[in-house]
């Protein structure tokens, strides 16, 4: 793997790119006094692109949201948490179309150039009184600083811990672009694009259909290699907005800078993919699955997929067990090609099975490395080329507690 071509902007946030400013406010659709309305705004119409969750029932911003994302365009995006407004009916469309419709009034842009995204629980209806107030209370809010940013991550948390972030830069056409992201997600996440809320921002020149292609081409090895428990939420999705005011020369594919760009938006779509991961509902851990010697890379998603998401791998992940027999096992019901002679698994750098066989291994190192916040299992099928990894956490009592009272 060459150089790097991209450097991490640490205190860097989704206004760091030109053009870009955010905020949030607690508007009462939360019981707790956190931030829970929130929105992004471009300088100008942004060059735009976006990928939407996969589940049949998909609630109503989504269909605003395309709606708005027809002709490749947005200036800004609204957001809040605490009602999915899914499963809400004409009523819950209306409340959408009217929320796009006065986040455009108030922010002074097109209502056709406003995505709409909400998050929460699934099946009530938006308290519009509420929403309308807070979306009047936006405009003063809104900043070009860390501080809108902050109020912008916080306001689209539900059973989050912690907000997630991530902002590079990279030199293209000899001037700095910048490539930004805010995520929320930590229940009903498991791969499917989009399995949670996600928005990206970048100051660069993209042709939209490049954008687009590049949105989906990152999201199928980050967010859609991410599971915390199987389920596909019914509202989530990416959004990317490029403003293009950074100065450089339009990018494409044929761009000689696009690999470069490329891996930059890629690199950000991971780390919110790992952060999302990271903290699942009730998570201790941060699991990681690398599958390689697969007949494909397809096949070595699938298989990946089905390990980070096994019930019992992530059990004995909290419970500190060197269990292989699990992990072989979900490796052998993924429906893939596997040759049940030549597999080898590894917990980091402890080899527990080589050639499908055990092998003698130290239970107490593993069980020590087992304790760290971060597991790695590596599978090794020696069947092929096709490599994959996959993120999920482990699965805990906290994970029971905190669903089984979601809506009280």
């Amino acid at each position: 793997m060459g150089k790097q071509m991209f450097e991490i902007v640490s205190e860097g946030s989704i206004v760091t790119p030109r053009g870009f400013s955010a905020g949030g406010l607690h508007c009462g659709l939360k019981k707790t006094d956190r931030n829970d309305l929130g929105a992004i705004r471009c300088e100008v119409p942004a060059t735009a692109a976006a990928v939407y969750t996969t589940n049949i029932f998909q609630a109503a911003p989504l269909k605003v949201t395309r709606e708005s994302m027809a002709d490749g365009r947005l200036q800004a995006v609204i957001v809040n948490s605490g009602n999915a407004n899914a499963c809400t009916g004409q009523q819950g469309e209306e409340d959408a179309y009217a929320m796009r419709a006065a986040a455009a009034r108030e922010l002074g842009v097109a209502e056709s150039d406003v995505a709409v995204a909400s998050t929460g629980v699934i099946g009530e209806l938006l308290k519009m009184d509420c929403v309308h107030a807070g979306i009047q209370g936006l405009p003063e809010q809104m900043n070009v600083d860390r501080e809108g940013a902050e109020a912008f991550s916080q306001a689209i948390l539900t059973t989050d811990l912690v907000k997630k972030e991530s902002c590079v830069s990279l030199v293209i056409d000899g001037v700095t672009v910048h490539i930004a992201g805010a995520a929320k997600g930590s229940g009903m996440i498991h791969p499917n694009m989009a399995t949670m809320l996600a928005f990206m921002t970048c100051d660069a020149a993209v042709e939209q259909a490049s954008l687009q292609q590049l949105l989906k081409q990152a999201t199928d090895t980050t967010f859609n290699m991410i599971t915390v428990d199987g389920d596909t939420s019914t509202n989530d999705m990416l959004v990317a907005m490029a403003s293009g005011l950074a100065g450089n020369q339009e990018l494409n594919a044929e761009h000689p800078d696009w690999e470069a760009f490329a891996e930059a938006f890629t690199y950000v779509c991971r780390i919110l993919a790992q952060s999302i991961a990271r903290d699942g509902e009730g998570a201790t851990k941060l699991v990681e699955v690398s599958v390689s010697g697969a007949v494909s890379e397809l096949s070595a998603r699938a298989i990946a997929k089905t390990v980070i998401g096994s019930s019992l791998v992530k059990s004995a992940v909290f419970g500190a067990d060197a269990n292989w027999g699990r992990i072989i096992a979900a490796v052998g019901r993924a429906g893939e090609p596997v040759n049940p002679e030549t597999v080898d698994i590894r917990l980091g750098d402890i080899i527990v099975l080589k050639g499908s066989r055990p092998v003698v291994f130290d239970e107490e190192e593993a069980l020590a490395y087992l304790r760290g916040d971060t597991v790695r299992i590596v599978v090794d099928l020696h069947n092929g080329d096709g490599a994959a990894t996959a993120w999920g956490c482990d699965l805990t009592y906290d994970y029971v507690r905190i669903n089984a009272a979601y809506r009280t």
